[in-house]
């Protein structure tokens, strides 16, 4: 069966940096509902149109197709006081816009002086990727699937 519009794509992929380093793997394998329901990147999605079983698909990804460019406001300095005392470089914060109920993460980047730098970029933001993947099986998808935008049962969301 090929990938279209509804079906549920499993498969394992391998990120890496220009440099030839990898930058992420799968442990196992991921399951997305395919068609615009933004379970993956647009440009893999869009690759792995009409891809099959057994197909490898290899996908170089600027940042804004991939994760981003580098926002220069989402770096911050905040006091040191409003961490807890066991505060380490690249622990992750989670916050919450009072406003718009709007999450964030941000990234302990550096502890100086009393005070915190914080990134809220992704930790991929900014880099070209190579995203190669290959499709381990593919069929299609339920119509609860589809009415709810996400794969169900194994791999993918239970409710």
């Amino acid at each position: 069966m090929q990938i279209k519009a509804n079906t549920v794509v499993s498969l394992n992929y391998v990120m890496y940096n220009m440099d030839g380093e990898v930058i992420d793997r799968n442990q196992d394998p991921i399951v997305y509902l395919h068609g615009d329901y933004d379970n993956i990147l647009p440009a893999v999605e869009a690759a792995l149109e009409g891809k099959q079983t057994g197909d490898k698909v290899s996908v170089v990804l600027a940042p804004e197709q991939g994760f981003g460019d580098i926002e220069p406001d989402f770096v911050r300095e905040e006091d040191i006081s409003a961490f807890p005392p066991d505060i380490e470089v690249g622990m992750m914060f989670e916050t919450r816009d009072p406003d718009t109920e709007e999450t964030m993460q941000f990234r302990v980047l550096k502890i100086d002086a009393g005070t915190v730098t914080l990134d809220g970029n992704h930790p991929l933001a900014g880099m070209t990727i190579r995203f190669d993947t290959e499709v381990l099986d593919v069929r299609e998808a339920s119509d609860e699937e589809v009415v709810h935008g996400h794969v169900h049962g194994a791999g993918g969301h239970h409710h």
